[in-house]
């Protein structure tokens, strides 16, 4: 029987996330997840561990309300801010596709981030009336790169660590893919990819595609420093796709709404 493992939220993208017991989905996915992000102060292009590794160490924490977000770092203060649901907006670009405005989060935050990254940034968080779909197989998502869930295996896990083992390297944590959902209990490496229509908890899901990895799976998540070649080395000998690349799990859309727990079964159909 396969069942989720973990769950995780990540209030901001490209930052550490936190494990849920318990997560409530919605059509963009986990609820509050990827609304927030850190943006270039000169023309709001999104900041990722693609070129600011040093994000992962970055830990939010947001209230039970949401109306507060924590911010902490190693050998830093940690900052707690009032979210600002509407106020100054500013325009913010992803992955030179999607263009649009976002809720800036104030100077406080931008002064904090910056000294801490080492460049000017500024917090932004969704605005109440965002708007954002690569399309409609895609799915209406937050600030995630194009779809509203992540998901991965255990079983995948073991297949890749055990590959990368043999190569004489060290395996790698979940947590270098950066997930929202893990599921274990099948013998069969791979299985998501043949996953289309499935439920988990109340919520219904689907497949959208492969999960491409890029070079943010070689920044260690607990360092915020790049700790290459692996796992992208060992994906490329077995896991490159036809449009180019390597993928390791799935990315999932929503299709019905719902709530998932740790320990609730995948039901393909």
């Amino acid at each position: 029987m396969a069942t989720v493992s973990d769950l995780m939220l990540y209030p901001v993208k490209g930052c550490a996330g936190s494990p849920l017991t318990r997560a409530r989905v919605l059509p963009t996915g986990v609820l509050h997840d990827r609304s927030f992000m850190f943006v270039r102060e000169s023309d709001g292009v999104f900041r990722s561990q693609r070129t600011t590794p040093g994000m992962s160490v970055v830990y939010p924490e947001l209230s039970t309300d949401a109306d507060k977000l924590t911010l902490s770092a190693p050998d830093t203060t940690a900052l707690v801010l009032d979210v600002r649901q509407e106020g100054p907006r500013r325009e913010v670009e992803i992955h030179r596709i999607w263009r649009g405005e976002a809720v800036d989060q104030g100077d406080e935050a931008a002064d904090w981030a910056s000294t801490l990254l080492g460049e000017p940034v500024r917090l932004v968080r969704v605005a109440p009336d965002h708007e954002r779909a690569v399309d409609e197989w895609h799915g209406v998502v937050t600030f995630t790169d194009s779809t509203p869930l992540h998901l991965t295996s255990v079983s995948s896990l073991d297949d890749l660590n055990a590959r990368i083992r043999r190569k004489g390297a060290d395996p790698v944590p979940m947590a270098r893919f950066r997930s929202n959902i893990v599921i274990e209990g099948w013998d069969t490496p791979y299985t998501e990819d043949s996953l289309r229509d499935f439920v988990i908890g109340t919520a219904r899901l689907r497949w959208v595609k492969p999960d491409i990895r890029c070079k943010v799976t070689m920044v260690d998540q607990l360092t915020g420093h790049s700790a290459g070649p692996e796992p992208l080395r060992t994906l490329a000998d077995y896991r490159r796709e036809p449009e180019g690349g390597v993928s390791f799990g799935i990315k999932v859309a929503v299709t019905a709404p719902g709530e998932i727990q740790v320990g609730d079964e995948l039901v393909v159909g």
